[in-house]
């Protein structure tokens, strides 16, 4: 189970963070926080800055002006495999399993976090007893065991997103950045992963998601932020969020929203 941080510490601070192409400002001024044990969501339109946002937190990009503090330590300008090591793990919006490895095998790949990119990553075994008792666990967890042997490229869109949360479980994280995951999931489908992460959630990890389902969304996040033109627009409960005139102005249209089911 991840270690707790500081009951007085968010988890995740973003602080007056940007990120600018050139004129464009996909992440303009942007500060909110996630405290340990929350699951929140991340919506906005398409080009809101979501996914900019996910990768300057997990530091595929590095930010243009911000500060981004994990467990109070900064991590702005960081390497991925360095802020990975610190306990963030995240998932993409377009699933990439090593199509012609086993599903096993994929969770296995992901347990080299600690040691990449250096040169022991070309001479550490992974295939070790504990090792792959360790990924036979987390296929158990997001219910993939059944699927350990088979090759990742012939699993359904709806698994090929769980595995991608296997491998991200892989890494031991403290905050589960997911991207999308529900996307192309049926509504069983996506009911069964909102079950999973509200058990990642209750077994210690912090879920920040990015979503375009809004009733997977609001029945699922405990507070919701939301993003429009690279700029906070709106934070608060789902009540508070399907409420707002901006958001439903901006987001969601005139028609109203998707209220949260009971």
């Amino acid at each position: 189970m991840p270690e707790k941080t500081n009951r007085n510490t968010p988890l995740l601070d973003i602080r007056n963070l940007s990120r600018h192409f050139g004129g464009l400002k996909a992440v303009d001024g942007v500060s909110f926080q996630v405290n340990e044990g929350e699951i929140v969501g991340l919506i906005g339109p398409n080009g809101a800055g979501k996914t900019t946002l996910f990768n300057l937190i997990s530091g595929f990009l590095k930010p243009t002006a911000g500060e981004i503090y994990f467990r109070g330590l900064p991590i702005h300008g960081k390497r991925p495999n360095a802020i990975a090591r610190l306990g963030v793990g995240r998932t993409f919006q377009i699933v990439k399993p090593f199509g012609e490895l086993s599903v096993r095998d994929n969770v296995l790949a992901g347990m080299g976090h600690n040691i990449y990119p250096s040169l022991q990553a070309f001479l550490h075994v992974y295939h070790t007893p504990t090792a792959i008792a360790r990924a036979n666990d987390i296929l158990e967890n997001v219910g993939l065991a059944a699927y350990a042997d088979a090759r990742a490229d012939t699993l359904p869109i709806g698994l090929q997103r769980r595995l991608e949360i296997a491998r991200a479980l892989a890494l031991s994280p403290i905050l589960l950045l997911l991207d999308e995951s529900a996307a192309g999931l049926t509504h069983q489908e996506a009911e069964d992963l909102a079950a999973l992460i509200r058990d990642l959630r209750d077994r210690g990890i912090t879920i920040l998601l990015v979503e375009h389902n809004m009733r997977f969304a609001m029945n699922l996040c405990e507070r919701i932020v939301v993003l429009n033109q690279g700029r906070i627009l709106a934070e608060g409960t789902p009540e508070e969020i399907q409420t707002n005139p901006a958001v439903i102005e901006a987001y969601l249209g005139h028609s109203g929203v998707v209220r949260r089911e009971a």
